[in-house]
Formats: structure tokens, sequence, C-alpha cells
């Protein structure tokens, strides 16, 4: 790289210094060879993004209550309901 000349930033790290600067937790992880998925934390709700190597995003919102709904059964009947 030449003397002088700031590396490009890419869309993904720009997110992770905006969530950083807000004290906002998330997690990152990689399901696909083309996308990390940023898991960002927030009261009532979840959000999925997709960042793609080409830099674009797509979003998910999963809003709920986090209100209690069961317990050890739900989680096997969920689990069962998978198989």
């Amino acid at each position: 790289m030449a003397l002088g000349v700031k590396p490009m930033s890419h869309p993904l790290f720009e997110l992770v210094s905006a969530l950083e600067s807000c004290h906002i937790h998330f997690t990152l992880q990689r399901h696909r060879p083309d996308t990390i998925l940023v898991t960002i934390t927030l009261v009532g709700e979840r959000v999925e993004v997709d960042v793609f190597e080409d830099g674009h995003m797509e979003v998910s919102r999963l809003k709920g209550s986090e209100s209690i709904v069961g317990g050890k059964d739900l989680v096997y009947e969920l689990i069962e309901a998978e198989k």
C-alpha cells in the first residue's frame, strides 16, 4: 500500500464500529461462505444482519416480548419438531 493512502473500509467494519461506539451487544458468526452474520441484541428484539462480501446487507428483525413461554419440556418439544 502506498504511503498516505488510507485503505478502503468494508461495511462490516463500519457496522461493528457503529455498534461498539453505541455499546450495543452483538455477535459475529459465519454460516455461509459469502456472508458474516451479525446478530444484534436489543431490548425486545434481535436483529440479524447478513453482510456479504460485496458489502451489501440483508436485515431481519425478530421482535417479541421476551416473556417466558415454557421450560425444559418446551425446549425438547421444539427440538423433536425439527427432526
